[in-house]
């Protein structure tokens, strides 16, 4: 998704960041840094007004004659996506071949055991999965050892009693690292099914999964979560009978295993038992389940989307063939491997390294450590979610703490994207020299291809991040239920403010939300989608299978689309929050938190009403980097974060801007919070305000700040 932002740039703009997860990249943002701009600036003052003149009539000279020309692009950007015959209002990528979606791009690749053979083949068995120790290099597993092994283990699921048609899920419960994606192609080898967890979705929510899925083998990285499993089962009949462990067990472990009468082995065991008890490799069909991707949700249990290879290796395959021109990955390329694994969007990633025979290095499990990764692997594919880029973005403006600062890096900054506007893209201007190289190297100097997704980033983000790396940089859109995405920006499309075209494996549509007063006739309404990405049902929950697919096939998003004159797709509302005001008007509170947490001061935002009430009232986290510089600028206050929080002008200055920001937004009256709460704890996972993928759990949200809420509405009253 793709909040509505222009692409200005304003010196000494913002844009905080909606996740409290940020902590966690502190180390990689502290080497975020640009060279020291007063020494450039003093170097600048050094020449007297002619010279500068003449210099920079000699930098325009070079620029010009050596300026690269852009690639061409991959089809007419003016008409990205076409209509679809018999399908009514619904189109496709142009660069589908006819109206059927696309199932696959290579014939020996339809599903991810063919991918992980083809990836050995095209690579002469090079090197696959790697991982490192601290202050070490990088060790590799190459293709055919990754291979071995996963037949090995595969082989001991099935000594165990699991089959294709009998105990096929194996759960995985672990961190990023090569025994993942080992346990993962144990299962593809043997026609055996995924079922990641994750420990963030809380005891119950793991206890429902294990139970819904009837899972007997759970795969697990550290005894911590082996101890948190034992915990989930205690007092409860359950499946489990298998817990592998990747390290080996303590005694003490294998004890209350016992106990438990569930046996724990380490991974190492367990291969040495399938190579014992080798059975011959038993593929899966492209129409066999590959995973059960159990989505968090914002209230309730987990709903576990069940994915086909055919869903997964579509969704590979039209990534490959859109950025096939400009960005065409090969088994030179080298992924580094941090998001989740239990989501789709990072397994889509891994799936298109290993197809080519590219390189997947996994960070040492401390995302404080990724920065030193990054150096040591200096990826070429680096994947990223928009809290980090937002955070990126606040690093390195935050460092621009002068007025000439600011200066030199928009110029910079203006440069990069006038070259981005004709299509260029380059990491070798003189912009790149003075001021974006560190930037780039901080990602390890090699990243080529960058892909985000998985939330909404802001238009100025995107553009100044694309113009600082320098590198094919693509947004898309989607949800698990289509695998991962089913939106994505061509490849010489740098615009922002939209999410791109239907992917080649989908076709997209929307239908009306007349409550919303969005009408597909007028190209709005609610994005819907139908092709090989799309998931099989919810396992075991029909009546949620048939709230989210419709009887033609098309998955209901909940999201609500808009048609640009180029066939892109703009992220403009969400349906799934609505709620009505007492005097029946319809509030969409997630459009209006994306327009409020543009403010330079907050860093997230909750909106809140009901039937009850004429009017909205919000709560608002402020950003603890940014708000003390916020308040010296606009009301010359200085204080500590908390003081400043607590002062009754601060909280009317931070209202002030929200509402004009919203007048900005084009939100309607009865749309804009009257009155806010200023509270100083970001919303997190961790305290059970957001979901494992950063989304705002609204009737928790509500429920913690049920009594600030009242408050504000007792204090409107007359």
């Amino acid at each position: 998704m793709n909040e509505v932002e222009t692409t200005q740039l304003p010196p000494n703009a913002t844009v905080s960041s909606s996740s409290s997860s940020d902590t966690m990249n502190q180390e990689l943002l502290q080497k975020l840094r640009l060279p020291d701009l007063d020494e450039i600036g003093q170097y600048l003052r050094s020449f007297s007004a002619p010279a500068l003149v003449s210099v920079g009539a000699v930098a325009m000279a070079y620029f010009l004659a050596t300026r690269p020309k852009a690639l061409p692009p991959v089809c007419d950007l003016q008409n990205q996506s076409v209509p679809v015959q018999g399908e009514d209002l619904a189109r496709r990528s142009v660069l589908s071949v006819g109206d059927e979606p696309m199932t696959h791009y290579y014939e020996d690749a339809k599903t991810i055991y063919e991918f992980l053979h083809r990836g050995a083949r095209v690579s002469n068995n090079g090197p696959c999965l790697g991982s490192r120790k601290p202050q070490q290099p990088y060790e590799w597993l190459s293709y055919q050892e990754v291979i071995q092994r996963s037949e090995n283990l595969g082989s001991a699921f099935l000594h165990k009693g699991h089959s294709k048609t009998n105990d096929p899920y194996i759960g995985i419960f672990s961190q990023n690292r090569p025994e993942w994606t080992l346990t993962e192609l144990a299962c593809y080898t043997y026609s055996l099914v995924s079922v990641p967890l994750y420990d963030t979705l809380g005891t119950e929510a793991i206890s429902y999964i294990i139970d819904k899925a009837s899972i007997c083998t759970i795969v697990c990285d550290v005894e911590e979560k082996v101890k948190l499993v034992l915990q989930c089962l205690s007092n409860q009949t359950h499946s489990v009978k298998t817990i592998v462990l990747m390290q080996s067990p303590s005694d003490d472990l294998i004890n209350m295993g016992r106990d438990a009468d569930i046996h724990i082995l380490s991974l190492l065991q367990m291969e040495e038992l399938g190579k014992a008890h080798r059975q011959t490799p038993m593929p899966p069909e492209p129409d066999d389940m590959a995973i059960i991707c159990f989505t968090s949700g914002t209230t309730g249990n987990p709903k576990g989307a069940m994915l086909t290879h055919c869903n997964i290796v579509s969704n590979c395959s039209a990534f490959i063939k859109t950025t096939e021109s400009m960005a065409p990955l090969s088994h030179r390329d080298t992924h580094v491997s941090y998001l989740p694994l239990a989501h789709m969007f990072e397994r889509v990633v891994q799936g298109v390294m290993l197809v080519h025979g590219a390189r997947i290095g996994f960070f040492q499990g401390d995302i404080r450590l990724l920065m030193d990764d990054l150096a040591t692997l200096k990826p070429t594919v680096f994947p990223v979610v928009p809290r980090l880029l937002n955070r990126m973005y606040d690093k390195i403006f935050g460092q621009a703490n002068s007025g000439l600062k600011r200066w030199v890096l928009g110029f910079a900054y203006r440069r990069k994207e006038a070259d981005l506007q004709r299509g260029v893209v380059r990491r070798d201007s003189i912009w790149d020299k003075l001021i974006f190289k560190k930037v780039q190297a901080s990602m390890g100097g090699c990243v080529r291809l960058m892909l985000t997704g998985a939330a909404p980033v802001s238009s100025t983000v995107l553009t100044f991040i694309r113009a600082a790396m320098g590198c094919q940089f693509y947004e898309g859109y989607g949800q698990t239920e289509c695998t991962a995405g089913c939106t994505l920006t061509m490849p010489g499309d740098w615009t922002a403010g939209h999410v791109g075209a239907p992917l080649p494996c989908n076709l997209l549509k929307l239908v009306d939300v007349t409550e919303m007063n969005y009408l597909a006739a007028n190209g709005e309404g609610e994005v819907c989608v139908k092709g090989a990405n799309v998931f099989k049902g919810y396992l075991k929950d029909p009546e949620k299978t048939r709230e989210t697919i419709d009887e033609d096939g098309w998955v209901h998003t909940g999201d609500i689309g808009k048609w640009l004159p180029n066939g892109t797709l703009k992220i403009v509302d969400r349906k799934k929050h609505i709620f009505k005001l007492a005097q029946g008007e319809y509030i969409a509170p997630e459009k209006i938190e994306n327009i409020y947490t543009r403010s330079d001061a907050l860093a997230q935002v909750y909106v809140h009403g009901d039937s009850l009430q004429a009017s909205l009232v919000a709560v608002v986290v402020p950003d603890q980097d940014f708000l003390c510089n916020w308040t010296k600028r606009t009301l010359g206050l200085s204080g500590t974060f908390l003081e400043l929080c607590s002062r009754a002008e601060v909280k009317a200055a931070i209202l002030e801007d929200m509402v004009r920001l919203g007048k900005e937004g084009g939100l309607k009256s009865f749309e804009q919070v009257k009155a806010i709460h200023v509270h100083t704890e970001q919303f997190s996972v961790e305290n059970g305000l957001l979901t494992p993928t950063m989304k705002a759990k609204r009737n928790e949200l509500r429920g913690h700040f049920r009594d600030h809420i009242d408050s504000l509405y007792a204090q409107m009253r007359p």
